[in-house]
């Protein structure tokens, strides 16, 4: 056997190679560098990522509290209004002159008459309903509907092609206001106050062709009329 090949002469050399101990090889920091090297790239990589999502997340934020700012002083202002729920249907103003006519009285049964309490009174629309049922009135909807006057009669709403029905409402319920609004059907509301006493006996109903009444006897101008929910 050659020296070269002898155990004594690898154990030498062994011994030389700073890479094994006891016939095992050692990692080194080359070897950790070789299998590691890609991840630390990758992560290094990644880091630069990382920067430009939180910046676009800070823009969008600090975009998100400006908005609100402005929003909050909007409001604060009056520059901005929110409006919840359902659209409210406008009031209608008092007429500003009373419509002349003169205006025929109707067939009630012809007449589509919406009828309104304006008061805390439990069952007052309903009682007018039903007089004016039994007036052969074609009444729709029964509910509640607030106005800015107490002790009155009863408030007539109508639009312009209207008026005649609103005429013979006025001739069946004595001391009414007739107050116009928007609307383009033929439709009449009667909103009633804390002084309806009911309808005119059928024969004391006046049919003669008329104007409106558009203010009570004491001259003051008929109040505006907000619907609600029944």
């Amino acid at each position: 056997m050659s020296e070269h090949g002898s155990p004594r002469h690898q154990r030498a050399q062994a011994k030389q190679d700073p890479t094994e101990w006891h016939g095992q090889r050692i990692v080194t920091e080359t070897d950790l560098g070789a299998v590691f090297g890609e991840d630390d790239a990758d992560r290094h990589r990644r880091v630069p990522l990382r920067k430009i999502f939180h910046g676009v997340v800070l823009v969008l934020l600090v975009g998100l509290v400006t908005a609100a700012v402005y929003f909050a002083v909007g409001i604060t202002r009056g520059d901005i209004s929110i409006s919840m729920g359902a659209p409210e249907t406008a009031a209608p103003e008092p007429t500003p002159t009373c419509p002349a006519g003169p205006f025929d009285y109707q067939d009630p049964s012809s007449v589509n008459v919406n009828v309104y309490n304006s008061t805390s009174m439990d069952g007052l629309a309903t009682t007018a309903a039903t007089q004016l049922r039994g007036r052969a009135f074609a009444v729709r909807e029964v509910g509640n509907r607030p106005v800015g006057r107490t002790g009155m009669t009863a408030i007539i709403v109508s639009g312009e092609a209207g008026r005649d029905n609103a005429f013979t409402l006025q001739r069946t319920i004595p001391d009414t206001i007739y107050v116009t609004d928007e609307r383009k059907d033929r439709t009449v509301d009667v909103v009633v106050g804390s002084g309806y006493a009911g309808v005119i006996p059928p024969e004391r109903v006046d049919i003669t062709p008329a104007g409106l009444t558009c203010a009570p006897k004491d001259g003051t101008p008929a109040p505006a009329a907000s619907p609600t929910a029944p």
